[in-house]
């Protein structure tokens, strides 16, 4: 188990029942952006995935994107806990006998790197998605946090950022014990770096 799982396993105990993270295991829809074209339709796009072991007890994720074609859509927001997957990846999805979207494949990878910061509770910065969210406001990174009762922080790092930079960031904060980090969806630049 990794320090990254430690962490997420000691919250689980800390926290309220399993229940009440679920409830808020999916983001709110996005705000539209302001611009000049025409809205394309948003949906709900799930993922399904294998648990791990000291991990959240779940199996699925929903994440809000963007319907470009009959079966594909591009995800318009940061996912928490699948595993190779990150804000801006087009995809291909089925439909259900319920009607819910299930993505089967990436068709194309945005470029993007996701990455799932938790700030240790008892660290400097406490357990505060705000503070996460403001030390790497300066590389203009785009971050959702997961609850409040689960401070995870998933980032969206673009594979035109400064990565060495950011890289140094996270891990002079895990050195300083401000988080733990993991790599959710990276690229060779990102690796590289």
């Amino acid at each position: 188990m990794t320090r990254f799982d430690a962490w997420i396993f000691a919250l689980r105990r800390l926290r309220r029942s399993a229940a009440l993270i679920m409830s808020s295991m999916t983001t709110p829809e996005p705000p539209a952006e302001a611009t000049d074209a025409p809205e394309q339709p948003r949906i709900k796009v799930w993922y399904r995935f294998a648990p791990r072991e000291g991990w959240l007890p779940y199996d699925q994720e929903g994440v809000w994107a963007t319907q470009v074609g009959p079966d594909r859509v591009r995800v318009d927001n940061i996912p928490f806990l699948v595993t190779g997957a990150a804000e801006g990846d087009l995809v291909r999805f089925t439909v259900d006998d319920d009607g819910l979207r299930w993505v089967v494949e990436r068709v194309e990878w945005s470029g993007n790197c996701t990455i799932r910061i938790l700030p240790v509770p008892t660290g400097p910065l406490g357990p505060s998605v705000k503070a996460v969210r403001q030390r790497f406001a300066p590389f203009g990174l785009h971050a959702e946090g997961f609850s409040a009762e689960l401070p995870l922080v998933a980032l969206n790092v673009p594979g035109d950022a400064d990565l060495a930079a950011i890289k140094g960031l996270l891990r002079q904060g895990k050195a300083d014990g401000w988080w733990e980090y993991e790599e959710a969806c990276v690229g060779d630049a990102w690796l590289e770096a």
